[in-house]
């Protein structure tokens, strides 16, 4: 069964950090973008960061630009997302997907072309 699975979410207070990660089962990331979204209860789904499978193209949301790093390793199925410096307005439901012909831009800015969504996993920014 295709699966995406998220990790990584927790309480961290503001300044902090944590690391997001995506997992697949039973298909390989490699040849797909994949996207970090966000939503909180009530507020549209947001494009937090995309990246492209071939070329390492990357998007980010105005809001997390500087802070954020997404990254992928291929050979562990595997995509990141480093957050850092969170704020308590990070606090979100975050979600990853992949896109099989999305492009970051498709995916981040204009939210479609998502082919797999995981469960999510919840990030609480507070003191």
């Amino acid at each position: 069964q295709v699966q995406l699975v998220e990790s990584g979410g927790g309480l961290v207070k503001p300044g902090g950090s944590l690391r997001l990660s995506c997992a697949a089962s039973e298909f390989t990331l490699d040849y797909y973008t994949i996207g970090w979204f966000r939503q909180v209860p009530g507020k549209e789904r947001e494009g937090v960061s995309c990246i492209s499978s071939s070329e390492g193209s990357t998007y980010y949301a105005d809001s997390v630009k500087g802070r954020f790093t997404i990254a992928r390793y291929n050979g562990k199925n595997m995509v990141y997302l480093e957050m850092n410096s969170l704020k308590p307005e990070d606090t979100a439901v975050y979600y990853c997907s992949a896109g099989a012909v999305a492009t970051v831009l498709a995916m981040c800015r204009y939210n479609i072309g998502m082919d797999y969504w995981g469960k999510g996993t919840l990030v609480t920014v507070s003191s």
